[in-house]
């Protein structure tokens, strides 16, 4: 496998095929994949794009943090989210996970996209076909801030030895 970043931002659309041969390897049995795609409807609404933001350092940083949480048991996985105005029809989010077998592989996987949902600080705004706009999701990214630890909880410390 190559030495690309785990996590990446990216302003142009991705190369599926180019990130998924990226993770190659001849002992992996299992590659597993997950695009999320703008769809063109959202709670009733016709949406025409859609607009996202990140806080590119802090965004980084999580984003590479979780895909090395989830490489215990997978032999590679990485993570690219677009940034920028995305048509309908675009990847959003890809995410790629080998392993030996399926299994660890769409476990790793899942992990990724949730914790990427929760942890990292990306906004997304939606154009509706009657040109209003609207952020989506804010209310439910700050409501989890607060009930979730930014990392799982360290393991707790064994007691000290009595003097």
């Amino acid at each position: 496998m190559s030495g690309l970043p785990p996590f990446e931002l990216s302003e142009t659309p991705l190369d599926i095929a180019a990130l998924a041969d990226s993770l190659a390897a001849s002992h992996a049995g299992a590659l597993v994949t997950f695009e999320g795609r703008v769809r063109d409807t959202n709670e009733g609404k016709h949406v025409v794009s859609l607009e996202y933001e990140a806080y590119p350092a802090l965004s980084l940083v999580e984003g590479n943090a979780i895909v090395g949480e989830a490489l215990e048991g997978v032999i590679g996985a990485r993570c690219v989210h677009r940034v920028g105005t995305l048509a309908v029809g675009d990847v959003a989010v890809w995410i790629g996970v080998t392993a030996a077998h399926r299994d660890q592989a769409f476990q790793a996987c899942r992990y990724i996209i949730d914790q990427v949902k929760q942890r990292v600080p990306i906004w997304k705004k939606e154009r509706y076909a009657d040109g209003s706009a609207e952020w989506v999701g804010l209310g439910k990214a700050a409501e989890l801030s607060h009930s979730r630890p930014l990392h799982p909880p360290s393991p707790p410390h064994p007691p000290r030895p009595q003097r």
